[in-house]
């Protein structure tokens, strides 16, 4: 059989193994895409329970990781490294849309980490370092996720953590799908309806509802 499909088919299903959904369905009965943003990942998780947002996280990370370290022991050979970027790549892609879930799933941060930390050990290092910078400067999580999925395919070309060009291919291809499937949180920065780190999705801050408060009030005043 063609080791890329191969590759591709059994990354796929292993990308799609949904645990924030699973981990909190077992733990607490619910549906974690019926509360918060919908999603299954970790910060969604984490609004549930930091403890399995934390599961999920590392979870999220390991099966990417292991769609790759399977790869490398399966297959050798001048195109080893293709074929392991051809593993992270559908690892990711299967954690996007799982089979499992009818193709509803999260938003691949967690597995792209996992999944190209073997491939693109100095990029993820910077990437994870970026991460932190702006999500602590700016409090908003999905701002820095977008900003190391952008970042991702130029660092990977700058640090030259490829052998192959399908390799940085493969990699702008994942970046490009997790940018898109931030494209409601890119809706929210631009309107500035974001939820912030430490504040649960559709929560409103003090000054947001003494603004509404105001508002009410003045509208009451100028209807009498």
């Amino acid at each position: 059989m063609n080791p890329y499909l191969m590759t591709a088919a059994v990354s796929f299903l292993l990308g799609s193994i949904p645990f924030g959904y699973l981990l909190v369905r077992i733990f607490t009965g619910e549906d974690v895409r019926a509360s918060g943003s919908g999603n299954i990942g970790a910060t969604n998780v984490a609004r549930k329970s930091p403890a399995l947002g934390i599961a999920t996280l590392v979870l999220d990370a390991a099966k990417g990781l292991a769609a790759v370290l399977l790869a490398q022991v399966l297959f050798s050979g001048p195109h080893q490294q293709l074929i392991m970027t051809t593993a992270a790549f559908f690892a990711v892609l299967g954690h996007l849309f799982p089979v499992w879930l009818k193709f509803r799933g999260g938003k691949g941060v967690a597995t792209s980490l996992g999944a190209f930390i073997l491939l693109t050990p100095k990029s993820i290092l910077c990437m994870v370092f970026l991460f932190l910078v702006i999500a602590v400067a700016f409090r908003y999580v999905s701002l820095g996720s977008i900003a190391v999925a952008a970042a991702f395919p130029l660092l990977a070309w700058a640090l030259h953590e490829y052998v192959d060009p399908w390799q940085l291919v493969l990699i702008a291809l994942v970046s490009a799908l997790v940018i898109w499937r931030h494209r409601q949180n890119i809706g929210r920065l631009a309107a500035g309806t974001e939820s912030k780190l430490g504040k649960e999705a559709g929560s409103e801050s003090a000054s947001e509802s003494e603004s509404k408060l105001e508002k009410s009030v003045t509208l009451g005043a100028t209807r009498r």
